[in-house]
């Protein structure tokens, strides 16, 4: 009898334990940061920042690269120099050019020189001719001098024209060694160093094609994928908010630019692209992101983003709504204020984004009770 007693005794004294002070299994959720535009949130989609404006810069010419002026994450201005090629070649031809443009000058002087001595001379012939004082025949040949002189003349125009057009080649292939950004942007990647063959139009062997690849950051889009059967709830012009994975915090605002009029079969999906209207230097091409195509825009005030928790997890103590947070194994009983729904959540204030907190708190709870995760 007194062997049943005692253990009676331990069984009651184990169940006011737990009753009392021993830990309670509870399930916890996470206190998060929610945006009201999740209430207007019509579709949600992925995709990638995009450069509308990219390009591969290269030289018309070939040569080997003598100097690189620029590295990657360098921005440059429309017309800037980016690098050169060597060009000693090229330049010894323009002079070549420009001497032949001199000559052909020069014997242009010396026609119109000639041009002269022809028309004084056919004065004088003239007037011995009417004289009696020469014959017809010498007279014939002082004509047929000047004509001579005066066809002179345009074969020497035409010289110079052609002389200018070679000194023309010349330049531009001059002009060709050195390479120029196209617009203004930024370097993203450097395709050959200094030393390297560049040979645009061929695959030879040690050979670079470009030597940098640079992009217009004021062009960049999300290009997203959206389900064709999703279809009737995007528009262009639409409103738009993006988050990129790399910048959780981020969130700027977007518009459907325009929408690539054809399915892709294999995934049934069709290309939408988003336009920024809000840029932010640290958003890189290729960089994932997330578009949420929205009802209507969300203004500057209400893209500040509210703590928020799930229903479940607001209890009422004596009239007030108060939330369990959970550290160390104890329970920390805090009084919130409740506000508006978000989406799923609701958004509450006296607790921060990251706090742990019970959820479908039981009566029983109460702050400074012990309890312990539930294994679920």
């Amino acid at each position: 009898m007194l062997v049943i007693a005692g253990s009676a005794l331990a069984i009651a004294a184990v169940a006011a334990f737990s009753l009392l002070g021993g830990s309670q299994p509870v399930e916890t959720t996470t206190v998060a940061l929610a945006y009201r535009s999740q209430n207007v949130t019509l579709l949600n989609a992925t995709g990638y920042a995009v450069a509308q404006r990219k390009a591969a810069v290269s030289s018309k010419g070939t040569g080997r690269l003598e100097w690189l002026g620029v590295l990657e994450g360098s921005r440059v201005k429309k017309d800037e120099i980016i690098a050169r090629l060597e060009s000693r070649d090229v330049a010894a031809s323009l002079s070549q050019a420009v001497a032949n443009v001199k000559v052909a000058q020069a014997n242009l002087e010396q026609g119109q020189a000639e041009l002269l001595d022809a028309q004084n001379a056919l004065k004088r012939s003239q007037e011995l001719l009417s004289q009696k004082f020469i014959s017809a025949a010498s007279h014939d040949a002082t004509v047929a001098r000047y004509h001579k002189a005066k066809a002179a003349i345009s074969g020497f125009h035409a010289a110079i024209a052609a002389a200018q057009a070679n000194q023309q080649v010349a330049q531009v292939a001059l002009d060709q060694t050195v390479i120029r950004a196209p617009f203004d942007g930024i370097i993203l990647t450097k395709a050959a160093n200094v030393g390297d063959n560049i040979t645009p139009y061929s695959s030879a062997t040690d050979s670079k094609g470009a030597v940098v690849t640079m992009a217009d950051m004021k062009t960049l889009e999300v290009e997203a994928d959206v389900s064709e059967s999703s279809l009737h709830k995007i528009k262009i012009d639409q409103p738009c908010e993006i988050q990129l994975d790399a910048l959780p915090d981020l969130r700027l605002s977007g518009v459907v630019s325009r929408m690539v009029p054809t399915v892709d079969r294999s995934k049934a999906t069709l290309l939408v692209k988003v336009r920024f209207t809000e840029t932010d230097p640290r958003v890189l091409p290729d960089m994932s992101a997330k578009v949420a195509f929205l009802s209507k825009a969300v203004s500057p005030e209400e893209k500040a983003p509210l703590v928020a928790v799930q229903p479940a997890a607001i209890a009422e103590r004596s009239g007030k709504k108060v939330l369990f947070i959970v550290k160390d194994g104890a329970l920390t009983q805090i009084e919130v204020i409740v506000g508006e729904k978000v989406g799923e959540l609701v958004a509450v204030e006296g607790v921060k984004a990251g706090d742990k907190v019970v959820l479908n708190p039981s009566g029983k709870l109460k702050d400074g009770s012990a309890v312990t995760l539930a294994k679920k």
